[in-house]
């Protein structure tokens, strides 16, 4: 009869147990990137169709995203400034993310410009 040793078991578990913190909490971040990503892929579309609408169907829209992809309210703060040739699209908001023992601001400014 052979003994075995408890020491490898207890190191699989441990690193099981640091895989799914990692993605729990990484998850959370892409997630946070993603619709970061998504919001800023939409001030895109809208600055390419800007010469078809005004700027009240711009923010319009603009606002129903950011609400729809659940940003904070500071997302609907846009800004949208036009001159005879190009338009540009801004916004600022912070999101936070909570971590372990910690909760950090992520700070995003999507922005998108085009051609009028």
């Amino acid at each position: 009869m052979t003994s075995r040793r408890a020491a490898s078991s207890l190191g699989c578990l441990f690193t099981l147990l640091i895989v799914a913190a990692v993605i729990y909490f990484g998850s959370s971040i892409v997630e946070v990137y993603w619709r970061a990503y998504q919001y800023q892929d939409d001030m895109r579309e809208q600055a390419t169709f800007a010469a078809h609408l005004s700027n009240a169907a711009i923010l319009t829209q603009l606002r129903a995203v950011a609400d729809s992809l659940d940003l904070p309210d500071e997302a609907t703060i846009i800004s949208i400034k036009r001159t005879p040739t190009t338009i540009s699209i801004e916004a600022f908001y912070d999101e936070p993310i909570e971590l372990p023992m910690t909760v950090r601001e992520l700070h995003f400014h999507p922005h998108a410009e085009g051609p009028l």
